[in-house]
């Protein structure tokens, strides 16, 4: 987003981590105020497009945090300022840079990052809502609701990750509970000593909290105000003489026995915790809704057993309990959940001496549950460019490159005069992938080489010959079934759709672009990989 006030988010050498910086629920009320040499005023418009409306607070890092409006596209935003700007603030601005390069729905959106010198700021998505540390304040979450919101922490940390970066400060203020239901993860600051294991480790804290109200992780202090200030403060778990930490079950009575068994594997520094893509599979086969529409329905956010032959993605990661190999003692977990969650009527927060025994019984008639399948990477068996309205096919070739594995070579566009639409001369290109044979499918993964393109996921059943004719009836049999929703507004270069029926098998699907981002001359757009999850 350009500027006239300062070098923007475009100009800003990339860092190697990802930072949505500035959450204003984290605040630490003890923060001595910011130098007033430039300080900003209600009304004010900054970089002559964000207007400040109100000084929400200021954060733990001692930065201000405002409520604003985009001026330009009538939308709320966050706009963090901290004094002064210069190399102070580089660390920030390029934190923000890496930040507006994951787009997930579970993910707080980075829109800009400016530097005025003697004051920088990052604009990001306004979110109304509370943490997760501000909901069980009111008291703990039934596994249900706990489960699901661990379920889409796990599954933006699967999108940081896939980027090889890391989130580094997953914890109950940083977990957005929005208004209308939405998940979401925000304010990750990275030291260089966090790792993608860590932040997995967390989520088992996130799980751990929400259905208990303590943190687990005492070697991992929480930061900034989250340390103990005031209202800010969470209580340490509970512990026995030697150290030891008390399971889910032994504080609070109808914990599931599977989901306290995952939850102390997960926050237990002596087992290797799966990836966050494998840990995030294993929450949403759990497909057993809640009471209510308390959460979105964006992002998987349901839980319950699926049937499948292969083993749950646990036990390929090496999970404790499923690792095992006794296919009864899933079954007997997987009741316990059902059972478990039943009993929840009562928020009974007291800690209880003895846990909750688990069903002696498996599946009715004495049979084993299967398992969930593993979700891994499904192989792209071809690709091609669909081009309905091309003159000269010249740009279907290289549709090879998307799936070869090489983030450093993909598939472009032709540069376009006049128009992000393409120049007014197409409906769109996009690219046609099959996976060889039908799939249950749970993401697709899309990385561009620029921010600010839209694009949407099509899937169809038929194929045709690459060809106009070819083409056009593709397109117009795919349009009738869109995956989730559209991308039209976003400052990402990695899409990430993941709106599936868990219900239905997919073997060809489009990914489809109707507006291009400016380049140097006109719009342009490469798509450098495509990867799709599923079983």
């Amino acid at each position: 987003m350009p500027s006239s006030a300062g070098p923007s988010i475009d100009t800003i050498t990339e860092g190697g981590r990802v930072t949505q910086v500035g959450e204003g629920q984290d605040a630490d009320e003890t923060t001595p105020p910011l130098m007033t040499f430039g300080a900003p005023t209600a009304g004010e418009v900054l970089a002559e497009r964000y207007e400040l409306v109100e000084h929400i607070n200021n954060d733990s890092a001692g930065r201000l945090v405002w409520r604003g409006v985009d001026v330009v596209l009538r939308r709320p935003v966050a706009v963090v300022l901290r004094y002064p700007g210069g190399d102070s603030a580089t660390e920030m601005l390029q934190a923000a840079v890496a930040a507006s390069r994951v787009i997930h729905p579970n993910l707080v959106g980075v829109y800009d990052a400016i530097d005025e010198a003697d004051r920088a700021y990052v604009v990001r998505e306004w979110v109304d809502g509370q943490s997760l540390r501000e909901l069980v304040s009111d008291g703990p979450l039934d596994a249900a609701r706990a489960t699901a919101v661990g379920n889409a922490v796990a599954s933006a940390l699967a999108a940081v990750h896939a980027t090889g970066m890391v989130h580094g400060n997953v914890h109950p203020g940083t977990v957005m509970i929005s208004d209308d239901g939405r998940v979401v993860l925000a304010d990750a600051r990275t030291d260089g000593a966090d790792s993608q294991d860590s932040d997995v480790r967390a989520v088992g804290g996130i799980l751990y909290f929400g259905m208990t109200g303590y943190w687990p992780h005492a070697e991992v202090p929480l930061r900034g105000a989250q340390a103990g200030h005031g209202r800010a403060a969470i209580p340490d778990a509970v512990r026995d003489a030697d150290g030891g930490l008390a399971a889910p079950r032994q504080v609070r009575a109808g914990v599931p026995a599977y989901l306290d068994d995952l939850t102390m594997d997960l926050v237990d520094a002596t087992i290797a915790p799966p990836p966050s893509d494998v840990l995030a599979a294993e929450l949403a086969r759990l497909d057993v809704p809640a009471e209510d529409e308390y959460l979105d329905s964006s992002g998987p956010l349901r839980f319950a057993a699926e049937t499948g032959e292969e083993p749950s993605p646990l036990a390929a990661a090496g999970g404790r309990k499923v690792a095992l190999g006794v296919a009864g003692l899933l079954a007997v977990a997987l009741v316990g959940l059902l059972v478990g969650i039943t009993t929840l009527g009562g928020d009974d927060p007291g800690p209880q001496a003895n846990p909750v025994a688990a069903p002696s019984s498996a599946a009715p008639g004495g049979e084993d549950t299967p398992a969930a399948p593993v979700v891994r990477n499904l192989k792209i068996a071809d690709a091609r460019i669909i081009d309905p309205d091309s003159r000269d096919r010249a740009e279907v070739r290289d549709a090879d490159k998307v799936h070869d594995g090489d983030q450093d070579e993909g598939w472009s566009t032709q540069t376009y005069r006049g128009a992000g639409n393409f120049g007014n001369y197409k409906r769109g290109m996009g690219v046609w992938i099959d996976l060889g044979a039908e799939h249950t499918v749970k993401s697709v993964q899309v990385n561009l080489t620029d921010r600010g393109a839209s694009a949407e996921l099509l899937h169809g059943t038929i194929d045709a010959p690459s060809s106009n004719a070819g083409d056009d009836q593709i397109l117009t049999a795919y349009q009738k079934s869109r995956i989730g929703q559209p991308f039209e507004d976003h400052d990402g270069t990695t899409m990430t759709f993941n709106g599936f029926d868990a219900d239905k098998k997919y073997r060809y699907l489009l990914f489809w672009l109707t507006e291009l981002p400016p380049t140097d001359g006109g719009f342009k757009i490469g798509v450098q990989e495509i990867t799709v999850q599923g079983s």
